[in-house]
């Protein structure tokens, strides 16, 4: 598993065969900084953190098994999120973890916020929703949602890495957007 505050640096001698500027820096690097939203968006589609950082860690293993074509890749972000959403979707199919796992429950809190208890309940009531609602998502949905809002990919790099049309990717997106304001919208559900 990946620890929050731990530096991916694989050894061998891919590692150092290229110097500074080499595709294995590069690839350690451009992982290391989006670490974060990586396993965030591999959270939501796989219900708890450990199976999110299992897969982030296992998409690294995958991108650094695919080293030598490393030069090739245009846009190493989105590439890496790709490798990732593939390998989450690697791991729900497994037998290994087709039974759901709730969301651990640290994972609910809120943490760093001071506040009446009522305002974190409702914090945590409204983070509960808004997951439960991307749950319910399509899948097609919830990459192109995920990819645009953690991944930060403009609708152009989802078309491309998902080899659609922009148009099918705003349209996805845009519906996505629909199907979470009327979740997440209490008038809507009355």
């Amino acid at each position: 598993m990946i620890e929050p505050g731990a530096s991916l640096t694989p050894g061998g001698p891919a590692a150092s065969a290229d110097g500074p500027h080499s595709s294995a820096d590069r690839l350690v690097r451009a992982f290391n900084e989006m670490r974060g939203e990586l396993v965030s968006t591999l959270l939501y589609l796989l219900g708890n953190r450990e199976d999110a950082q299992d897969a982030a860690q296992e998409a690294f293993i995958k991108c650094w098994r695919s080293l030598e074509g490393l030069p090739d890749v245009q846009n190493l972000r989105a590439w890496i999120f790709r490798v990732g959403l593939n390998t989450a979707k690697d791991m729900q199919r497994s037998a290994w973890s087709r039974k759901a796992k709730p969301f651990l429950a640290d994972e609910t809190l809120i943490e760093g916020r001071d506040g009446a208890p009522a305002e974190q309940l409702e914090e945590q009531e409204d983070l509960a929703r808004l997951r439960a609602a991307l749950l319910d998502l399509r899948t097609d949905e919830k990459e192109v949602f995920l990819l645009r809002q953690n991944g930060g990919l403009t609708y152009e790099e989802i078309a491309d890495l998902r080899q659609a049309p922009v148009g099918t990717v705003k349209t996805q997106m845009r519906t996505a957007l629909q199907k979470l304001r009327k979740a997440l919208t209490p008038s809507a559900a009355e």
